[in-house]
C-alpha cells in the first residue's frame, strides 16, 4: 500500500474569485476600449494614422495582458513527501551529478566560486552518490589553485555541516549572516572552522592571478569518491570532485555556458554517469540541503514521475533593498508568476538551479521491453521566467488619441487604467513589497524598455535584416541614438518649429540647451 502514496501532492491556491472577477471586468473594459478604437476612426487626415498607431499599440497590450493572466488564472503549489522517499528507496536512490560553471576569475572571484562548490558537496544526501564538476572556461590557475583549497576544506566543512544540520551549506553566506544558526554548536567548534575558512580564502585572494589562453582541454580529479583516502573527518566518504577547462585557441571564440554544459555532460558520463544532472551559476549557492530529496519526489513518483524531465528551483537574491530600488526583485515572479506556468505546463529552463534527467538531455535507444527502475519528468513547482508588466497610456481630458473625460467611451479607458495598477500593486504588497518599491518597479520597467529592450530589439532586426554582415558596420547604439532622435520629434517641433499655444517657451529651450553643453563640458572621472 505504502508503494501507491504520491511522493508530491498538488494543491490549487484558494480565493481566486475576486481575481478572476476582477480579470473578467477588466477583460470587458478591453473590449469596449478596442470596439471603440475601431468604430471611432478619424477620416482621412493628420489624426488617422496617430488614432491606428494607438489602436496597434492597444491591441498588442491587449495581447499581452491576456498572456500574462494566463499564469494566475489557476495557480497552483506543490508539496514533496521526503519521508515516504526514504521508506520507499531508502539508500537506493539515483546518483546525482552538479555542474559549476566559471569563467573569468575577476569578475567571479573563486573565493565565491568555492563558497558554491561547497554548499551542493554538503548536501543531505549520501556523499558517494554526489558528483560536483567544475567548468573554468577562464583557465585560471587561481581557480584550480582555489579548488584544491575547497577540496581540503571539504573534510572539515562537510561533517561540520550534517553534525550541527546548519543552512545554509554556502560557508561564505553561513558565517556573513550573523543572525540565527551559529548558536547550534559549540563556540570553540564555530571559532576553529570559522578560522580555517578565513585562512583558506586570504591564501585565496592574495595569490597571482594568472589565465592560460592558450591549452589542451584539462580534466583533473580533485577528491575520488571512490578512492580510499577520500573521506572527511569523521571518516565518512567525501563526494567526488571534477575540474575541468576547455580547450583554448585564441583564434575561437568557445567560452560561452552552452558548449561548458556540453562538455561537462561528456566528461561526466565517462568518469560518474549519473541519471541525474543539476546545473548552478558559480554565484548561486544552494540554501536548502534537501534540494536533491525535493526534486526526487518529482522524478521517482510513480504516477506522475515519467512525464517530468526536469526540475526548476527559484533563484533568490540576497541584500535586496526595501523599495527595490532597481526593479530586479523577482518575489513576484516566484510567488505569483511561476506557480501559474506550473499549472500550464512548468516553468521553462532558466540556466541555473534546475535538475535533468541526463536521458532527456542525451536521448536512449528505443526498446520495447525497456523499463525504468524509476520514473521522469518535466517540471518543478517553482523558478524564474518572464517578467510582464505593459504601460499604460497617456490619460487626460481633451486629449484628442481619447474620448473626453464625461464621454461615456472614457469609462472603460479609466476602468482597464485602474484595475490594472491597482491588481498590480496588490500582488506587489502580497508579496512583501512596498508601496514605493512598487513605484520603483514601474519605474525600471519603463527606463528598460526605452534601452536595453529596444536596443535588443533594434539588432536583433539588424542581424536579421544582414546589416551585421555588411562591410560598413552600423553601429547598434547609432541606430538606437537615431530611433530616440525620431521618437522625440515632437519635442523638437514644439522648441524651434511650432509657434502656437502648444511650443515651448524659447527661455526654458535656452535653458535646455545651456545645460546640455555644460553636461558636455564636464569632465568624467
Amino acid at each position: 500500500m505504502e508503494r501507491r502514496r504520491r511522493l508530491f501532492e498538488t494543491e490549487k491556491v484558494g480565493g481566486r474569485a475576486a481575481y478572476r472577477f476582477q480579470a473578467v471586468t477588466v477583460a470587458a473594459g478591453i473590449l469596449l476600449l478596442l470596439y471603440y478604437r475601431v468604430t471611432h476612426v478619424p477620416a482621412a487626415g493628420e489624426g488617422r494614422a496617430a488614432w491606428l498607431g494607438m489602436l496597434a499599440a492597444e491591441f498588442w497590450f491587449s495581447v499581452y495582458w491576456v498572456i500574462t493572466q494566463s499564469v494566475r488564472w489557476c495557480p497552483v503549489r506543490r508539496r514533496t513527501f521526503k519521508d515516504r522517499l526514504a521508506q520507499r528507496y531508502g539508500e537506493e536512490l539515483p546518483g546525482v551529478d552538479i555542474f559549476v560553471c566559471t569563467a573569468d576569475p575577476q569578475s567571479e572571484p573563486p573565493s565565491l566560486v568555492i563558497s558554491t562548490i561547497l554548499s551542493v558537496m554538503a548536501y543531505n544526501y549520501p556523499s558517494e552518490k554526489i558528483s560536483v564538476y567544475l567548468s573554468d572556461d577562464g583557465g585560471s590557475i587561481l581557480t584550480f589553485y582555489a579548488l584544491w583549497e575547497a577540496s581540503k576544506f571539504a573534510k572539515h566543512w562537510l561533517p561540520f555541516c550534517k553534525r550541527y544540520n546548519i543552512e545554509p551549506r554556502s560557508p561564505a553566506a553561513y558565517f556573513f549572516n550573523s543572525e540565527g544558526h551559529h548558536d547550534r554548536c559549540p563556540p570553540k567548534e564555530l571559532s576553529f572552522i570559522k578560522d580555517l575558512y578565513e585562512e583558506m580564502t586570504n591564501r585565496i585572494d592574495t595569490t597571482v592571478i594568472n589565465y592560460l589562453k592558450d591549452h589542451q582541454p584539462i580534466v583533473q580529479i580533485l577528491i575520488d569518491g571512490k578512492g580510499q583516502n577520500a573521506v572527511d573527518d569523521d571518516g565518512n566518504v567525501l563526494p567526488t570532485l571534477v575540474y575541468m577547462a576547455r580547450e583554448k585557441r585564441p583564434q575561437y571564440h568557445h567560452n560561452f555556458k552552452a558548449g561548458a554544459m556540453n562538455a561537462l555532460i561528456r566528461v561526466s558520463s565517462v568518469i560518474s554517469d549519473n541519471p541525474i544532472i543539476l546545473n548552478v551559476d558559480c554565484d548561486m549557492y544552494s540554501n536548502n540541503s534537501d534540494s536533491i530529496r525535493d526534486a526526487l519526489c518529482f522524478f521517482l513518483d510513480e504516477e506522475m514521475g515519467h512525464n517530468i524531465g526536469f526540475v526548476q528551483y527559484p533563484q533568490n537574491y540576497n541584500n535586496e533593498t526595501e523599495n527595490n530600488i532597481y526593479g530586479n526583485s523577482l518575489q513576484v515572479l516566484n510567488q505569483v508568476e511561476i506557480a501559474g506556468l506550473d499549472s500550464v505546463g512548468g516553468p521553462p529552463y532558466i540556466g541555473t538551479g534546475c535538475f535533468h534527467r541526463r536521458e532527456v538531455l542525451c536521448g536512449r535507444i528505443f526498446s520495447k521491453d525497456y523499463k525504468e527502475d524509476w520514473n521522469r519528468g518535466i517540471r518543478k513547482r517553482h523558478e524564474q521566467t518572464y517578467m510582464r508588466l505593459k504601460r499604460r497610456q497617456s490619460l487626460s481630458k481633451g486629449t484628442p488619441l481619447f474620448p473626453e473625460i464625461m464621454n461615456p467611451w472614457a469609462t472603460p479607458f479609466i476602468y482597464v487604467f485602474c484595475m490594472k495598477n491597482i491588481y498590480c500593486l496588490y500582488e506587489e504588497l502580497l508579496c512583501g513589497h512596498t508601496l514605493k518599491g512598487w513605484w520603483n518597479g514601474q519605474r525600471m520597467w519603463m527606463v528598460r524598455r526605452i534601452t536595453s529592450y529596444l536596443y535588443g530589439l533594434i539588432d536583433t532586426i539588424r542581424k536579421l535584416l544582414g546589416l551585421s554582415k555588411v562591410e560598413f558596420v552600423v553601429s547598434s547604439k547609432v541606430i538606437l541614438c537615431g530611433m530616440l532622435v525620431i521618437i522625440n520629434i515632437p519635442i523638437y517641433e514644439a522648441m524651434f518649429l511650432r509657434k502656437d499655444k502648444a511650443r515651448i517657451p524659447f527661455t526654458v529651450t535656452l535653458a535646455s540647451i545651456g545645460f546640455v553643453i555644460l553636461a558636455f563640458l564636464i569632465p568624467i572621472v
